[in-house]
């Protein structure tokens, strides 16, 4: 779904900071071997996260939902020289895939991952985060939150993909088997009603969340 006409989408993309060649490799491997390549955060995307964490600086960041590891590169750009990006997926089969193009990029000794359930995974990293990046389960979004918000330094910034959800946020009735649109609903409520962060939602390609904790 299109937010914008396809060709102000063109002119967004062709005015904007050009796709690092290795990320070019990475969105072609992904497109041509990966299921669900439209997963990806892709190019223009992917250089607004660059920008956010180039922005923030940050010493710590966590990822949950790696995917290949497109954005955990494109967010690495801004990572603090000593920093660390800790990065969080459950498909087993896609470590190695990750791995590959990390140790390609100059931040790979900075990036660590984790297999397996974030919510079992992050209670035990004991660390506080400058920038959080969620793409994950859409049904744990609000789960997320809750266990991230006291690990957020203070005016550390959580940012949220998906959370237009291709429109289907605007849906009164749902599916009995959709629990993602109702999950996504919930989790923009909490974000605009929750005391400890500002938040702005950007129509970026599916909706991109910045809340920066208070």
């Amino acid at each position: 779904m299109h937010f914008i006409p396809e060709e102000i989408d063109e002119y967004v993309i062709k005015h904007s900071e050009d796709e690092p060649e290795l990320l070019q490799q990475l969105n072609r491997e992904t497109h041509q071997k990966i299921l669900q390549p439209r997963m990806l955060s892709g190019h223009f995307q992917g250089r607004v996260l660059s920008m956010i964490s180039k922005l923030v600086g940050p010493k710590q960041i966590l990822e949950i939902g790696t995917y290949t590891g497109y954005s955990a590169l494109c967010l690495a750009e801004g990572l603090d020289p000593k920093g660390e990006l800790h990065t969080i997926d459950s498909n087993e089969e896609l470590f190695e895939f990750q791995r590959k193009y990390f140790d390609q990029s100059k931040y790979g000794h900075q990036i660590i991952q984790h297999m397996g359930d974030a919510l079992d995974i992050i209670p035990q990293l004991h660390l506080k985060f400058d920038l959080v990046f969620i793409d994950a389960d859409k049904e744990n979004y609000s789960n997320y939150f809750n266990i991230i918000i006291d690990k957020l330094n203070t005016g550390g910034i959580i940012l949220s993909d998906n959370v237009l959800w291709s429109g289907k946020v605007l849906d009164t009735k749902f599916n009995k088997d959709d629990l993602a649109t109702p999950a996504l609903i919930e989790y923009n409520r909490i974000l605009k009603n929750d005391k400890r962060v500002e938040t702005v939602l950007l129509p970026i390609r599916d909706g991109l969340t910045i809340s920066r904790k208070l």
